[in-house]
């Protein structure tokens, strides 16, 4: 536990953080599972949004963003395919 005042304020900030962002990853993987499930259009683009909105917020990386969304293209168009 910390003892000084500004020590035990970021500890506090710091579980709000990880909660919060620990929340936009669940929003992530839940638009990514339900693409899986079912990929068209519309649920590629939630999928596609969430990855935005934590690039955003700065939980994600742009480029990073940008490549699972690539991977969720590609996926849609092998599917589309078959």
């Amino acid at each position: 536990m910390p003892i000084i005042k500004s020590a035990k304020k970021a500890a506090r900030q710091a579980t709000k953080r990880t909660a919060h962002n620990v929340g936009i990853k669940k929003d992530i993987k839940a638009a990514v599972k339900a693409f899986k499930s079912e990929p068209n259009v519309k649920t590629l683009a939630k999928a596609q949004s969430e990855y935005d909105k934590a690039v955003k917020k700065n939980l994600l990386k742009k480029n990073t963003a940008s490549r699972r969304k690539a991977q969720l293209h590609a996926f849609l168009k092998s599917v589309n395919a078959k």
